[in-house]
């Protein structure tokens, strides 16, 4: 206890009010996994906008089917609005299924692909399917 009060007293209280929590995040995209196959890009944003101004919203989705794939992404106006979203939603739920929110991380790239060749090493444009 003696300790405590004088390291108190060495700081005095306004150096004690600079001392903040610093946020893990390094951008204001969010990553949102578990998403019910139901939530939509408006139910994603209403359920994330009291903690800040949103920029973006957006649910990933089969580009075939159109059906969600469960993860989404959130993008705040700031890194602060940011972590305050991911303490307030980490691991709540969302359209009946629980939701982990953590920060984005940059999108790799990926190579393109690479045309199909023949045995001859020559490329084709020809499609291989079935004939009715």
């Amino acid at each position: 206890m003696a300790l405590s009060s004088s390291f108190l007293r060495i700081l005095g209280s306004s150096q004690l009010g600079a001392i903040r929590y610093i946020s893990t995040l390094t951008t204001p995209k969010l990553f949102i996994s578990g998403l019910s196959r139901l939530t939509t890009d408006e139910k994603l944003k209403e359920a994330f906008s009291p903690f800040g101004r949103i920029v973006d919203a957006k649910v990933i989705t089969d580009r075939v089917s159109g059906r969600s794939k469960g993860f989404g992404f959130i993008t705040y106006t700031s890194i602060e609005e940011a972590e305050n979203a991911k303490e307030g939603m980490n691991a709540k739920f969302l359209d009946g299924w629980v939701i982990f929110v953590d920060p984005a991380k940059p999108k790799e790239p990926r190579p393109s692909p690479q045309p199909r060749t023949s045995e001859t090493g020559f490329t084709s444009n020809k499609t291989v399917g079935w004939c009715g």
